[in-house]
């Protein structure tokens, strides 16, 4: 029988405070010792900031809130073995389900098609190529992890999805290709869709001239419901005949948007576009915020990844807005180049910010609507990169 010695040592044991400090590496270096020991405390103070970021300054605090919560709970000192983020904890048990197996980011996808609008694109469907032209900062992300910074094949790919703005697809491709850089990915993905109106105002103005941000466009004709019908399933059948790897995420879009237009299952609709992404919202946070743990985030590769996350997202802005002077160049009716931006899947940041630009230039000018055709286009079009990618690197 234990005695009361015993007792109170194990108690000892199982607290926090002996928890929290871990013994010393002889093998490590001098700055590896201080994460390898002090690593929880520091992860703690990183996702309080990121509490901070989405509830002060409303970063994306749908996904930031939880997602630094999860943090939190995941570096909560507890003995090995029994961790609230190890396989048989509570937040390993809600990743296994929905992020392992790609089943939360599927269910966001359905419900961003529940409450997209395809109207804008299929109005002006040339601006589509703008949705394509800003898929290139995933692709040149790539190639700078593989080449310069000495990732994997699959981590590279992994890391440039970050370059399409969007998150769900971001999550969705990373469990697939490199889980171990989840929590990463996960945070620069969803750190840099809040930084939008941040990052894209500089480099849009620095690509165009006061003249042609004030360029105004004609309205777009009036989309048929049954134009709105058939588009999405000519979408999915496209993308089953000739990339088979996008699929999941395109016929979960697909499939809400249809549920929206089609007008005969409005409960199904609004169930997308409410209670089912919302919950499926709080795991996702919560899930991906699990590994954040010190062990895995406090790394070089960490470091590595937020700087090529950047370099994907604002190269991906660019070759948005010079696509959009390439098509000037060989057509009558002139686009405005700002609109390009929005090319970037951050659905409707991105038009948001491509409108707010255009009126500093001309307060008559309202390019919402049309900035919304590129960025529907760029969800698609990061949805086919990453089918692409799952096809390239898996």
């Amino acid at each position: 029988m234990m005695n009361i010695q015993d007792g109170l040592t194990s108690l000892w044991n199982s607290t926090g405070i002996m928890n929290f400090v871990q013994p010393a590496d002889p093998s490590l270096s001098g700055f590896e010792q201080i994460l390898h020991m002090h690593g929880s405390w520091i992860m703690i103070l990183i996702c309080l900031f990121l509490l901070w970021l989405g509830i002060k300054k409303q970063f994306e605090p749908l996904l930031l809130v939880p997602i630094a919560f999860g943090g939190l709970l995941s570096n909560i000192p507890m003995p090995p073995g029994e961790a609230i983020a190890g396989p048989t904890g509570f937040l390993g048990i809600i990743f296994e389900a929905g992020i392992h197996k790609g089943l939360f980011p599927l269910i966001i996808f359905m419900g961003v098609g529940a409450m997209t609008d395809f109207g804008p694109l299929i109005a002006n469907p040339k601006t589509a190529l703008l949705g394509g032209a800003a898929q290139f900062g995933i692709f040149g992300a790539l190639l700078m992890a593989l080449c310069i910074f000495g990732f994997t094949l699959p981590q590279s790919g992994a890391i440039g999805i970050i370059g399409g703005a969007d998150g769900p697809t971001s999550i969705f491709v990373t469990s697939k290709l490199a889980p171990e850089l989840l929590g990463a990915i996960a945070v620069a993905a969803y750190s840099y869709m809040a930084l939008v109106p941040v990052i894209q105002p500089p480099i849009m103005k620095a690509l165009t001239t006061k003249k042609q941000r004030e360029i105004q466009m004609t309205q777009l004709r009036e989309v048929s419901k049954r134009e709105k019908i058939v588009f999405p399933l000519v979408i999915l059948i496209l993308c089953a005949i000739f990339l088979p790897d996008a699929c999941p995420l395109l016929g979960a879009l697909t499939f809400g948007n249809l549920c929206k237009e089609c007008g005969v299952v409005d409960r199904l609709s609004d169930t997308m576009q409410n209670a089912l992404i919302n919950i499926v919202t709080i795991f996702l946070g919560l899930s991906v915020g699990s590994k954040l743990s010190a062990d895995q985030f406090l790394t070089v590769q960490t470091l590595f990844i937020l700087v090529l996350g950047i370099i994907a997202f604002s190269v991906a802005t660019a070759a948005g807005v010079i696509m959009a002077h390439i098509m000037n160049l060989f057509s009558k009716t002139k686009i405005n180049p700002l609109i390009g931006a929005a090319g970037v899947s951050a659905v409707p940041m991105a038009a948001r910010v491509a409108n707010k630009v255009g009126l500093e230039a001309n307060p008559q000018n309202f390019l919402l609507m049309h900035a919304m055709g590129p960025n529907v286009a760029g969800v698609i079009g990061s949805a086919v990169a990453a089918g692409v990618l799952l096809a390239l690197c898996h």
